[in-house]
């Protein structure tokens, strides 16, 4: 490493935040009647790369620099946090792809039911993935195949409304009992009609739904639960039937390699990103959306600080919930058995997945060195001789 030259704080990138506007909104935060999980993981966001995390010093092992950065909180629900996660992921699943068709298929809730993923999100979310995955099942078993499936959940919609649907990846065919792979049909370029997948879809989603409320009505509970809560579920399922729901799947990939990293596009998102926002003042809040309904037109939302974090807390996932899943001959148990077996057989080499990368941040100074970190610090701020130094450094001329 070369000498020490100048001090730097690490740029930060773009103008506003959704930090921003928890910091402008301040103590009128907990009059959003926010749950503790929530709060907690809003607390996480604003504190992201501040003072409040503590940090590190890096020196770069080209050109000496010395730069300073804080710590990030690497909450799942963090516009900064988020890049390395998805990469990581992207590299794991391109060790698992089969020369196969790949198609994209999103099941989506309709908004009748958005009340309920408000005050039962984890069972809502629950039955939205089960019921994706054992729609895909019956028409599977009804070739006598195994199908595969991965599932991203997303909640919203481009304006942070609430929109549960699910993003999945489904190769278009499967293993027959003898682990023979199969496609769906041999020009590739079907995979099931999407109307019957609607119906199917809503058929299992609505005997979940109604399983739910017997076990609400068990003897153990009757007494919780209400003639007039009862009632309201019972209308809930009744509506759900009058109404169609949507399955849309796309046409195939051009190359399974491109399913992995289309994919990679959904896995690590969150409500808002930071580029989005637009400003902040002392009201509102203003930030890019599209609008489908008038296909895709870029248009401008400007909302109060409450509401925006009001509709940005709507899609804080449950505590510990899994929002990426693994279904059929794609899931973890499978895989660690069949899937190298299934690849040798479809005339590819399987590849070994690779220990993670330990990231290697490169100098923002010289963008050639790599950084390497010199010293850590907590809450408290950097050591002495970092201040000390970063004192006796000449002011730069205008």
């Amino acid at each position: 490493m070369r000498g020490f030259k100048t001090i730097k704080k690490q740029p930060t990138q773009p103008q506003y935040e959704v930090a921003d506007v928890l910091n402008v909104l301040g103590s009128r935060l907990e009059d959003l009647g926010l749950n503790s999980w929530q709060l907690r993981t809003l607390s996480a966001l604003k504190k992201c790369r501040t003072s409040a995390l503590g940090g590190h010093i890096d020196a770069c092992d080209e050109c000496g620099n010395i730069s300073i950065s804080y710590n990030s909180c690497r909450n799942r629900h963090c516009p900064k946090c988020q890049s390395k996660n998805r990469e990581q992921w992207i590299e794991n699943r391109e060790t698992e792809l089969l020369p196969v068709p790949y198609f994209h298929v999103v099941f989506t809730l309709p908004d009748v039911l958005n009340k309920t993923a408000l005050h039962e999100p984890k069972m809502l979310y629950d039955f939205l993935f089960e019921s994706a995955w054992e729609t895909l099942q019956t028409f599977g078993k009804n070739r006598g195949l195994k199908m595969g499936m991965i599932a991203v959940l997303h909640t919203w919609g481009q304006n942070l409304s609430l929109h549960p649907h699910l993003h999945c990846i489904v190769p278009g065919g499967g293993v027959d009992e003898s682990g023979t792979w199969k496609n769906l049909r041999s020009d590739g370029k079907f995979l099931f009609p999407v109307k019957a997948l609607s119906k199917v879809f809503r058929a299992k989603f609505c005997e979940k739904l109604k399983h739910q409320l017997s076990l609400k009505l068990n003897e153990n509970q009757r007494e919780k639960f209400t003639e007039n809560e009862a009632g309201n579920y019972e209308k809930l399922r009744q509506s759900l039937w009058e109404k169609p729901w949507v399955v849309y799947a796309k046409k195939p990939f051009g190359s399974s390699k491109s399913v992995v990293e289309y994919l990679g596009r959904y896995t690590h998102k969150i409500a808002i990103s930071n580029g989005r926002i637009r400003g902040i003042d002392d009201k509102t809040v203003t930030f890019d959306y599209k609008d489908y309904r008038q296909k895709g037109i870029k248009k401008q939302m400007v909302l109060s600080h409450e509401e925006f974090i009001r509709r940005f807390a709507m899609h804080i996932l449950p505590k510990r919930f899994v929002k990426i899943r693994h279904y059929g001959f794609l899931s973890s148990t499978w895989k660690r058995i069949k899937l190298k077996n299934l690849q040798q057989k479809l005339g590819i080499q399987p590849k070994e997945k690779l220990p993670p990368k330990v990231f290697q941040p490169k100098c923002s100074c010289c963008k050639v060195g790599n950084l390497v970190t010199i010293a850590t610090f907590d809450l408290r701020g950097p050591p002495q001789w970092f201040l000390e130094m970063s004192q006796s450094q000449p002011t730069p001329k205008k």
